[in-house]
Order: structure tokens, then sequence, then C-alpha cells
């Protein structure tokens, strides 16, 4: 259960660290661009890049730390065995089966992507679009790493 952890919050701290970098390159491509003329699309699919690896590789991590988004009308002020109970049932029930749907169809798709060597359509653009596809593995690997973990801490208690 702690290595599972470890890993959700290995991988979810080092993404992290590209917030900043994608605020520096957003502000290099705004001032590039309305200061000197210059459009930078490569740093604006970087952005994109950057933004795709910290929304699909952190999404594990925010779960992990129960700072995902959930309408908790009810739950807020429930016991902390009513939260575990939701928590279980609905992760097996709504999250899995989009864990296991995503990760089956992401394969097709950076399978397909590497085989052509997906490039970017944009003048200008990226040459590694089949790079960036590779990243949608991250989204289920994280979650179910993060289920796994929360259930294991459950029924663990």
């Amino acid at each position: 259960m702690k290595l599972i952890e470890k890993y959700i919050n290995f991988v979810g701290e080092k993404i992290s660290y590209l917030i900043p970098v994608m605020v520096l390159l957003m502000v290099i491509v705004i001032v590039s661009r309305y200061f000197f003329g210059v459009g930078r699309t490569d740093l604006q699919e970087l952005v994109m890049y950057f933004h795709a690896l910290v929304f699909l590789g952190c999404a594990g991590y925010v779960m992990n730390k129960d700072e995902h988004v959930r309408v908790d009308i009810f739950y807020r002020n429930a016991s902390n065995k009513y939260k575990n109970l939701i928590n279980s049932v609905f992760g097996i029930l709504f999250l899995l089966p989009i864990i296991i749907v995503t990760f089956v169809y992401s394969l097709e798709t950076i399978e397909a992507s590497w085989k052509m060597k997906e490039v970017s359509t944009e003048a200008g653009g990226l040459a590694y679009v089949f790079i960036q596809k590779t990243f949608l593995v991250l989204f289920p690997i994280t979650l179910m790493a993060s289920l796994i973990s929360q259930l294991l801490k459950i029924k663990w208690k």
C-alpha cells in the first residue's frame, strides 16, 4: 500500500513541477507575439503537451490527496465510515469502468499514432504528436493505482 502511494505521490509531484514551466513558456509566447510580432507555434504546442502531461499524470495524485472535484451535499458532514463506503462503491461502479475503457482505447490511439509517427498539422508545430498521445496512458494508470491504494486503505483500517 505504501509503495503505491509513494509511486502516485512521486509521479504527481514531479509532473506538477511543469506548471511554472508552462507559465514561463506562455509568457515567452505572448511577449514574442505581441511585442516582437513573431509567432511561436512550437512553444504553444509544447505548452499544450505539458498541460496534457500535468492533467493526465496528476489525476491519480489529486484523487489520492482527496482534492478531486465532487458534489458533497451529503458527503461533507458524513462519518468516515460512510465516506469510505461511498468512495469504495462509486470507485468500483464508476471509476473502474472509466479506467478500463480509457486504458483500452488509449492503447489503440497510441499505437496508431506511433505507427504513423504523427506530427502536428500546424505550420511550425512540433513533430512529436505521437509522444503527446503516449501521455494518455498515464491517466488510467495513475487513477487505477490511486483507486487500489484507496481500497487497500479502507480495507486495512
